[in-house]
């Protein structure tokens, strides 16, 4: 439907031009403005017609009582995607508008066009803003997320990750940047906003980590010689309860990455400092879950006698009363099912920090 402030200024904007009266009607014929002030709020049964019909309807000295409410003139139809949402009318003598109605109703329609387009681009940013806001909150989620999620056309398809982009020179109205940043990903994929000063979020579904290094590239790109502009890639997460745990990853990412880098993603080495220099206990939790992933009670016990040991492999199968080729094929077992090699120096770190956490 047509706003009584959008008919306003189609009004305003096309009777300077024309040098003649002009009419705005809703889809029941109500007048909403006209050049002619006395006239808004009336019904025009003239325009009510052209609702019913979708139709253009010529009004003249001879049929102008079988319409109450119109004058001579012409009424036509408005559209936006194929759907009428209003009526304009021009007032005047049928032979003096022929060559003017078409491009009349044209520009309306253009008007009317990128207004809603506007105002729908809007509407959805503010949606994703605030979308955002409930995924982030810890707690569990709402039904509404889901159906306000599904009116954003999000593919709520596993896996999720979530990021940060940080700069000193972020654009007052940021909706340029962040359409063009949409641009850079697979259609409904990505909610990107403005979460806080000087940052934008971004979450991504589908996400394929081996081609997100150049699209962020792309995305470092656009801020062009802005040095300041820093993206955190945070940790991906199977589920939409995950994301404000993979955003608050993205965030420790870009406060303890490497400061000569753009592009910083939450890995092992940056999980062990914010471990340490924060310490929450859900993050501690959550570490140690991860890291010991897949082990059972036998392969955790071989680790701890393992680094109790210091790495020594015979001092090791002498503590647990095993064979040494046993304790080596539990190693490679511990490998296996985590990817990390308790005998090398930075994988046996997590290993033993892990299992600090998890005996606290």
């Amino acid at each position: 439907m047509i706003t009584k402030k959008l008919a306003e200024e189609i009004v305003e904007q096309t009777m300077f031009r024309l040098d003649r009266n002009l009419n705005v009607m809703d889809t029941n014929g109500v007048i909403l403005a006209s050049g002619e002030k006395e006239r808004i709020d009336r019904i025009h049964e003239g325009a009510a017609h052209v609702a019913k019909t979708r139709r253009p309807l010529w009004i003249d000295e001879v049929n102008t009582a079988d319409w109450q409410g119109a004058k001579p003139g012409v009424n036509m139809p408005i559209y936006y995607k194929d759907r009428l949402i209003g009526v304009i009318g021009i007032t005047g003598h049928p032979d003096e508008l022929k060559d003017i109605a078409t491009l009349v109703q044209l520009t309306t329609e253009m008007m009317v066009h990128q207004a809603l387009i506007t105002s729908e681009a809007e509407w959805k940013q503010k949606a994703k803003e605030l979308v955002f806001k409930e995924l982030i909150d810890s707690g569990p989620l709402t039904p509404i997320v889901i159906d306000r999620l599904v009116l954003l056309e999000f593919n709520m398809t596993a896996p999720y990750v979530a990021l940060v982009v940080k700069t000193n020179n972020l654009p007052e109205s940021p909706q340029r940047l962040i359409e063009t940043m949409e641009e850079q990903f697979e259609i409904n994929t990505t909610l990107i906003g403005h979460s806080q000063l000087n940052e934008l979020f971004i979450v991504l579904s589908v996400v394929k980590m081996s081609v997100l290094e150049l699209k962020l590239q792309k995305i470092l790109s656009l801020f062009q010689k802005d040095s300041s502009a820093k993206i955190g890639v945070g940790l991906p997460v199977k589920n939409l309860e995950g994301i404000s745990h993979s955003y608050e990853t993205a965030k420790y990412a870009i406060e303890y990455g490497n400061s000569n880098e753009q592009i910083h993603y939450f890995y092992d080495d940056i999980e062990l400092i914010a471990l340490l220099k924060s310490s929450p206990f859900q993050m501690k939790e959550r570490f140690a879950r991860r890291i010991l992933a897949g082990l059972n009670e036998q392969l955790i016990e071989t680790l701890e006698a393992f680094f109790e040991h210091d790495q020594v492999i015979g001092e090791t199968a002498a503590a647990l009363a095993i064979h040494r080729h046993t304790l080596t094929y539990r190693l490679r077992k511990v490998k296996e099912l985590t990817s990390l090699d308790p005998t090398r120096f930075r994988d046996a770190v997590l290993f033993h920090i892990a299992l600090l956490v998890r005996d606290e």
